[in-house]
C-alpha cells in the first residue's frame, strides 16, 4: 500500500504526540491522533492517562466541526469495544471522518482488526501499516502482553569497563555519571513495574522510586521483590512511603502470615524453580495478569545470570562508565562455567548512545534482532 507525503508527515506527528504519554498511560497503550483536511491539521491529541479520553476523542474535541471530511491518522487501530471509555470507532463515525490511517492494528483480541472493519462497514476508507515498526516500538509491552500474556522484560545494568557492577564490599555509588542516572529514572518512569531481588535490597536498600523534573508527570511503577524466604525487613526503604510494593515468595503460608510488613507491601506466594527460588516464568505470567506492560529489572549478578540463562529478557540496557574496578570487584552475571565458545551467550547491539562520559548499550538476544522501520 502506498502512502502520500502528507500521510507520512501527519503520521510522524501522531507518533510524536503518542510519545507524550510515555510515562502516564499504563496499562493502556501510548496513542496519538492527528486530524487533517486538505493538507492542514485541524485537530490533534494523545492518550494522557488511563481512564481519560483516548487520542481520537481528544483530537475530535480539538477539531470540532472541522473533523467532518477529515483523515484521521492514528498510531494504533481505533478501539471498537466499551472499556472505561466508549469505542473510538463510534466517535470517529459520528464526527463524519472520511478516512482512517492506522500505523498498526491493535493486538488486543477485543479489537484486532475489528475497529478497521467497523469503519469499512460505515463507508470510511481505511489504510494501515504506515510506520508500523515505530508504532510497535512505542508499545512493546502492550503488544507483547496482548499476544503472549507476558510483559516486555528489560534489564538495566551499570558497569565499569571491565564489566564490574560494585566493589567487593558491595559499594556501587556511583559507577556511572549523573547523565546516566537521570536516564535510568526516565527508564523507570516508563515502566509498569521495577523488579529486583532480595539480596540487592538487603545490600543497597534502594527505594526504586522515580525522580524526575516536577513538570514531568508519571505514574509510579509497582516495585516487585523476589524474596524466596521472605527476608524483607519492615525497616527497608521499599516498605516506606505510599508507593506500592509487591513481594513474591516461595515461603510457606505460615511464614507469610507472620511477616510484620506495612499495609503498602503485598505478599504473594508463587511457584518455585529447581533451586527453590521464584519461578521466573510464573513471575512474568503473574505480572502480565496484573496488567504490567513493561517490567525493568534492577538487580545483581545472581538474578541477571538466571535471566540471561533463561532467555526471558527482551532488552538489555547497559550503562558502561570509563572506569576500571579490578578483579575483586563484583561481576555482572553469575553463570555456570562456560567451557566452550559455542555455548557463549550472544547478544546483538541495537543502539549505542553517549551519555556524558558513559555509553548506553541497548541489546537483545541475537535471534530477536528487529528490522528498522521503512514506511
Amino acid at each position: 500500500m502506498s502512502f502520500s507525503a502528507d500521510d507520512t508527515r501527519f503520521m510522524q506527528r501522531a507518533l510524536e504526540l503518542a510519545g507524550r504519554g510515555l510515562y502516564t498511560t499504563q496499562p493502556n497503550p501510548r496513542v496519538g491522533c492527528v486530524l487533517a483536511v486538505n493538507g492542514c491539521i485541524v485537530g490533534e491529541g494523545w492518550h494522557q492517562w488511563a481512564g481519560q479520553a483516548h487520542a481520537e476523542v481528544a483530537a475530535l474535541a480539538a477539531a470540532g466541526e472541522q473533523a467532518r471530511g477529515a483523515t484521521a491518522y492514528v498510531t494504533l487501530e481505533p478501539c471498537c469495544h466499551y472499556g472505561r471509555t466508549p469505542p473510538c470507532t463510534e466517535a470517529l463515525i459520528a464526527a463524519g471522518v472520511r478516512r482512517v490511517v492506522a500505523a498498526m492494528t491493535d493486538p488486543n483480541p477485543q479489537v484486532a482488526g475489528k475497529g478497521l472493519q467497523h469503519h469499512t462497514q460505515a463507508g470510511i476508507e481505511i489504510a494501515s501499516g504506515l510506520f508500523e515498526a515505530r508504532a510497535r516500538q512505542l508499545n512493546p509491552g502492550f503488544c507483547q502482553r496482548m499476544t503472549t500474556g507476558r510483559p516486555w522484560l528489560r534489564s538495566k545494568l551499570a558497569m565499569s569497563l571491565d564489566g564490574r557492577t560494585a566493589l567487593s564490599s558491595g559499594e556501587s555509588r556511583w559507577i556511572t555519571s549523573e547523565a546516566s542516572r537521570q536516564d535510568v529514572h526516565r527508564l523507570r518512569a516508563r515502566s509498569s513495574a521495577l523488579l529486583t531481588g532480595i539480596d540487592t535490597v538487603l545490600q543497597d536498600d534502594a527505594r526504586l522510586t522515580v525522580r524526575l523534573d516536577p513538570a514531568e508527570p508519571f505514574k509510579p511503577p509497582l516495585r516487585v521483590v523476589l524474596d524466596s524466604r521472605l527476608r524483607l525487613p519492615a525497616s527497608a526503604a521499599l516498605c516506606q512511603g505510599e508507593a506500592p510494593t509487591l513481594v513474591l515468595t516461595t515461603a510457606s503460608r505460615d511464614t507469610i502470615a507472620r511477616a510484620n510488613l506495612p499495609d503498602t507491601v503485598r505478599v504473594l506466594q508463587v511457584a518455585a524453580d529447581r533451586q527453590g527460588r521464584p519461578d521466573l516464568d510464573e513471575v512474568l505470567i503473574l505480572l502480565g495478569q496484573m496488567d504490567c506492560n513493561e517490567v525493568t529489572v534492577e538487580a545483581g549478578a545472581c538474578l541477571n545470570g538466571a535471566l540471561l540463562d533463561s532467555g526471558l529478557v527482551d532488552e538489555w540496557i547497559i550503562y558502561q562508565a570509563p572506569v576500571v574496578l579490578g578483579n575483586r570487584a563484583r561481576g555482572s552475571f553469575d553463570l555456570p562455567d562456560i567451557t566452550r565458545m559455542a555455548d557463549r551467550h550472544e547478544l546483538t547491539c541495537l543502539q549505542t548512545t553517549v551519555l556524558g562520559p558513559d555509553v548506553r548499550l541497548t541489546l537483545c538476544h541475537k535471534d530477536r534482532s528487529a528490522n528498522p522501520d521503512t514506511p
